[in-house]
């Protein structure tokens, strides 16, 4: 076994210079000529993934370095590019970029896993100016290698050779992989928690096509694949730097039973796919229902997981679903456990108000009511103590997570689930509400801290 998992990062100097669709076209464009890729994405995001999956006709995880120990993001990405030619991991924010204290940027997971970086670089309003900002990203660390770079936007060909110039006059050791032109093809629309999600775009399948077809004119793939085997552990290790030991399966966080009825559709779409492959590797069975269906979770189960999403969105249909909300209230008075996260927390309060004011009727499983009708965004890292033994660990047990969601809370009464503290070590109080057998917060869990 290899000491590092072959692999390729692609990251920005900051967000939107494009490197989602960037990272979507190539790995379209290297899987329909044949290339066995597996997708990762750095960072507690739901809904890039999805998208990740789709581009290369797989699946895709996250890779979470500050949420997750190194053995686990090693031990995650060898299970994960099993069977693969190698691993592209797409990037969060700029490069450097992490949680409020500076750790778990992109950076860090290239310096830890050892993968070459390719700096995607929207050089609109610019030319020898952005050779300037690569070279700055390209010597800040020296535990990372930025091995290549791929101009974003270019205007024309004469814009582009500037930029080349530049390059190759100040950067002669990074290679200019490609020059990717404006086009309208390659903009997906994006809604209040980022891009609308995957299984919402009928042409995603035209989508990726056309942006594989965009890249492969712009880009030299050939080079691009030869970077992985030339430049990965090419940089000296540093004592973060892990190698690949685990052999067992990687379970980050207990299951929540023996067999968990996952709500699965577009108003719960946000569940980590590390989360459930855990549990499963752990002999928990994982069986899936559509709330917004009208599906009741399978009455064999001994746990109901609800997890984030856009209820908001659909808190209509959700209100009208009396299978559903008859099937919930059947286990809840059977003391089935019931977990809900952020979209699925607000699910069992008792009412939820809607971005237009209209307050629609919930499950009525915790004493919860929840509004976007006036709007505060909660975003970052966090850190949650658990207030009560759980199936995921006992009192006083600390999990690593973040939160990310626009809710109001109106009310909130009972006994919490957890303290929740920011990545920077800020006290935020107690949070979520435990009633019986039914529990949740508006955090999303990760790993074991």
């Amino acid at each position: 076994m290899p000491d590092t998992i072959p692999g390729i990062v692609f990251a920005a100097p900051a967000s939107n210079n494009g490197k989602t669709v960037i990272t979507l076209a190539l790995l379209r464009a290297l899987t329909r000529k044949g290339h066995s890729v597996a997708a990762a994405k750095t960072g507690p995001d739901y809904i890039d993934p999805a998208f990740q999956a789709a581009a290369c006709r797989g699946t895709c995880i996250n890779l979470d370095p500050w949420a997750m120990k190194p053995d686990q993001i090693n031990g995650l990405a060898r299970d994960h590019a099993d069977g693969k030619a190698f691993l592209i991991c797409e990037g969060v924010m700029g490069l450097f970029d992490g949680a409020a204290n500076g750790d778990g940027s992109t950076a860090d997971l290239a310096a830890l896993a050892g993968w070459p970086i390719v700096l995607v670089v929207d050089v609109k309003g610019q030319s020898a100016s952005a050779a300037a900002v690569i070279s700055g990203f390209a010597k800040f660390r020296d535990d990372i290698n930025v091995a290549g770079v791929i101009l974003n936007r270019v205007g024309s060909e004469r814009h582009t050779q500037m930029i080349v110039d530049a390059c190759a006059k100040h950067l002669p050791d990074i290679p200019v992989l490609g020059a990717v032109r404006r086009s309208e093809d390659l903009i997906l629309p994006e809604r209040h928690l980022g891009l609308v999600q995957a299984g919402e775009h009928a042409e995603l399948e035209t989508f990726l096509d056309r942006a594989a077809d965009i890249i492969s004119e712009d880009v030299d793939l050939d080079a691009l694949i030869a970077l992985v085997g030339e430049k990965a552990g090419k940089v000296e290790k540093t004592k973060k730097s892990a190698k690949v030991t685990s052999i067992a399966p990687v379970t980050v966080i207990a299951p929540l039973g023996r067999h968990v009825a996952v709500a699965r559709d577009a108003a719960f779409a946000f569940s980590y796919p590390h989360l459930l492959d855990g549990w499963r590797a752990a002999g928990t069975k994982i069986s899936f229902f559509s709330p917004l269906a009208n599906e009741a979770p399978n009455p064999d189960c001994d746990a109901i997981y609800l997890p984030g999403g856009y209820p908001e969105l659909h808190a209509k249909t959700l209100a009208a679903a009396k299978v559903f909300r008859a099937g919930m209230h059947d286990a809840a008075q059977r003391s089935i456990l019931i977990y809900g996260e952020c979209g699925g927390y607000m699910t069992l309060g008792n009412g939820l108000v809607d971005a237009g004011g209209t307050r629609h009727e919930m499950l009525g499983l915790l004493p919860l009511e929840t509004s976007f009708a006036s709007r505060r965004l909660h975003l970052g890292y966090r850190e949650a103590q658990l207030g009560i033994p759980t199936p995921f660990g006992p009192a006083g047990m600390k999990l690593r997570g973040h939160e990310f969601h626009y809710a109001t809370t109106l009310s909130e009464d009972g006994i919490p689930l957890c303290r929740l503290k920011t990545a920077t070590g800020l006290d935020l109080g107690p949070a979520g509400l435990v009633d019986g057998s039914v529990f949740g917060s508006f955090f999303h869990m990760i790993a074991e801290s």
